[in-house]
C-alpha cells in the first residue's frame, strides 16, 4: 500500500509538473507569429518613397530614367559649382581683411586703371595727359566724387637710383599720376610685370574693377565706367575684346612662344583670351591673381598669360567689341551714330600707330568730351 501510495503521488506530482510546462510553451507558440506570418507582415508594411520611386524608374521607360540621371548630374554641377564659389569668395575676403589689418591706408574706389608705361615713353604719357586723362587737379577730384583712379605704372631700371629711375622721380613730382612697382622694366617681363601690378594695386585700392591699358591708346574714360558698371553685380568677370590668335613657332619673330610645344601642333591657335592692349578684371579675379601669383606661369606674351590664369577658373569672359574700335573712320563713324567707343587703336601696330602725332586728332574726332565722365551715375 505504501509503494502504490507513493507512486500516485509522483504521478500526480509529474502530471502537473507536464501541464504547467505545457501551458508555458503553448502560450509561447501562441504569442510569437510564425514564419509564415512574419513574411506576411513584412510584405503589407508602407514602402519607401525612395524605394517606390526607384520601382517606378525601373518600370517606366527609358526615357524617364535617362531625364532623371540628367537632372541628378545637373543638380550636382550646381553644388559643385556652389562650393567653389564659396570656396574663393572666402579666400578672397580672408585676404582682403589680411591686406586690410596690414595697411590702413587701403581706400575704397569703383576702379583702377593703370596705363602701362616704360622709360622712353614719356612722350606718349604727355600726349596722353593733353587729350583724355584729366589734368592732375582733376585727378584727386575723380578719386574722390567717383572713385576712379588712373595711374602710369612703372618698375624702375636695372641701376636703381640712376638717371633712368631720376627722371620717372622728376616727373612723378610734377604730375602725381605714377604707381611704381618693385620691378625691373624689359620687355620680355611684361607678363611679371602684370603679375606684380594686379598684386600690388589690390593691397592699395579696394575696387570693383581693376583696369590695365597700354600708353599708346585711346581711352574714353566715361564709356569705359558705364561700360563696366553694367556688369558690377556679376562676379567673377573678365572683359577685353577676346580674340585667339596664332603660336607663333618661328625663333627670332615678334611675339614667339617658346613655350610653343605645350599648345600642341604647329599652326594651333592660343585659347580664347583679350587683347593686351586693354582689358578689365573685376575685385575677385584680381585678389586671386594676388593670393596665387608666385604660382601663376608665365607665357612669352602677356596678355596670353593672364588668359591662362584665369583659364580654369570658373570665370565670365565677357567679349566686348567697344574696346577695341579702329582709328578713324571707325571710331567717327560709331560716335557719329551714338555708339562712343571706349578705346580705339591701330591693329596693325597693336596700339595706335604714331600715337604721340595722332592722339591729339584721334581724341578730338572720337571722344567723349571732357565732361562726359562726370556725368555718369555710379
Amino acid at each position: 500500500m505504501r509503494g502504490k501510495a507513493g507512486s500516485g503521488k509522483t504521478i500526480l506530482f509529474v502530471c502537473i509538473a507536464c501541464f504547467l510546462a505545457g501551458t508555458l510553451f503553448n502560450g509561447q507558440m501562441w504569442t510569437r507569429p510564425s514564419n509564415h506570418e512574419n513574411e506576411n507582415t513584412l510584405l503589407r508594411l508602407p514602402p519607401r518613397p525612395d524605394c517606390d520611386h526607384k520601382r517606378k524608374l525601373i518600370e517606366g521607360k527609358p526615357g524617364d530614367v535617362m531625364e532623371e540621371v540628367v537632372k541628378t548630374h545637373q543638380a550636382i554641377k550646381s553644388l559643385d559649382k556652389a562650393v567653389s564659389t564659396l570656396e574663393m569668395e572666402l579666400t578672397a575676403s580672408q585676404t582682403g581683411g589680411r591686406q586690410r589689418s596690414s595697411n590702413h591706408s587701403v581706400q575704397k574706389a569703383f576702379v583702377v586703371i593703370g596705363i602701362n608705361t616704360a622709360f622712353s615713353s614719356k612722350r606718349r604719357r604727355d600726349s596722353i595727359r593733353q587729350t583724355w586723362l584729366s589734368k592732375r587737379n582733376q585727378l584727386k577730384e575723380l578719386e574722390k566724387e567717383k572713385g576712379i583712379v588712373v595711374r602710369f605704372v612703372i618698375g624702375h631700371s636695372t641701376t636703381p637710383g640712376g638717371i633712368l629711375d631720376k627722371a620717372i622721380d622728376a616727373e612723378e613730382a610734377e604730375h602725381k599720376d605714377f604707381l611704381r612697382l618693385d620691378h625691373v622694366e624689359g620687355y620680355h617681363e611684361l607678363s611679371t610685370k602684370t603679375r606684380l601690378y594686379f598684386s600690388t594695386i589690390t593691397s592699395m585700392w579696394d575696387a570693383d574693377f581693376y583696369v590695365k591699358v597700354d600708353d599708346d591708346i585711346h581711352l574714353n574714360l566715361g564709356m569705359l565706367v558705364s561700360t563696366l558698371a553694367k556688369y558690377r553685380s556679376r562676379p567673377r568677370i573678365y572683359i577685353g575684346c577676346m580674340k585667339s590668335g596664332p603660336v607663333l613657332y618661328q625663333k627670332g619673330v615678334k611675339y614667339h612662344e617658346a613655350e610653343n610645344w605645350k599648345f600642341g601642333e604647329e599652326g594651333n591657335k592660343y585659347f580664347r583670351h583679350a587683347t593686351g592692349q586693354i582689358y578689365a578684371i573685376s575685385k575677385d579675379l584680381a585678389t586671386y591673381i594676388s593670393i596665387n601669383w608666385p604660382i601663376l606661369h608665365r607665357y612669352a606674351n602677356e596678355d596670353v598669360s593672364l588668359g591662362s590664369w584665369l583659364l580654369g577658373l570658373e570665370v565670365e569672359h565677357v567679349d566686348e567689341r567697344s574696346m577695341c574700335c579702329g582709328t578713324p573712320p571707325d571710331c567717327d563713324w560709331k560716335a557719329r551714330t551714338g555708339n562712343v567707343c571706349v578705346a580705339s587703336f591701330d591693329w596693325s601696330c597693336s596700339g595706335i600707330c604714331k600715337s604721340v602725332e595722332r592722339m591729339r586728332d584721334i581724341h578730338k574726332t572720337c571722344g567723349e568730351g571732357d565732361g562726359a565722365v562726370w556725368n555718369v551715375d555710379l
